[in-house]
């Protein structure tokens, strides 16, 4: 099952939440800095030990200070008008996350935020036809997928694009 809702990532009550991390796997701002704070220095700590991580890649940690068990820390891409393949790698990064989550037997369930559309530009509806297209492909692996988002635009652009 897929849903699209407006929440703090940080407070989901999924198995995983994914991380829309920085390539030094630092912490930084927006999403990811939220999710370092509340996950306390732990998380700053492991995920530090697995970085740096390429744009399209993951990587996977506890989730520590989380109501999540996991966090699994995504790169996505800097937008450049989609002439960097930023499309084919935005995809690689979920298709990773995916990949990681299935690999842990204890994962039912996993949160994602809208990978890229923050600091890094990616266009709204792009990216979640690429998101809503790798949890579909995925849905039959996983009990509840959650689009977890932070504004009412981006929750429209993926209901919208999931109902079709």
């Amino acid at each position: 099952m897929i849903e699209v809702v407006v929440a703090d990532i940080t407070t989901m009550p999924t198995d995983a939440i994914v991380n829309a991390a920085n390539r030094g796997l630092a912490g930084g701002g927006g999403v990811d800095g939220a999710i370092h704070r509340r996950a306390g220095p732990g998380l700053a700590r492991a995920a530090a030990a697995l970085g740096p991580c390429p744009a399209g890649g993951a990587v996977i940690t506890p989730g520590f200070g989380l109501l999540a068990r996991y966090v699994i820390h995504a790169v996505g891409p800097v937008w450049y008008g989609g002439h960097r393949d930023e499309a084919g790698v935005l995809a690689r990064a979920y298709e990773r996350s995916f990949a990681l989550a299935r690999a842990q037997a204890d994962i039912a369930s996993i949160a994602f935020p809208a990978i890229s559309t923050g600091a890094y530009r990616f266009p709204k509806k792009l990216a979640a036809r690429i998101a809503l297209a790798a949890m579909r492909a995925h849905e039959p692996a996983f009990e509840r997928i959650v689009a977890c988002l932070f504004d009412e635009e981006s929750a429209r652009i993926y209901q919208r694009l999931l109902d079709a």
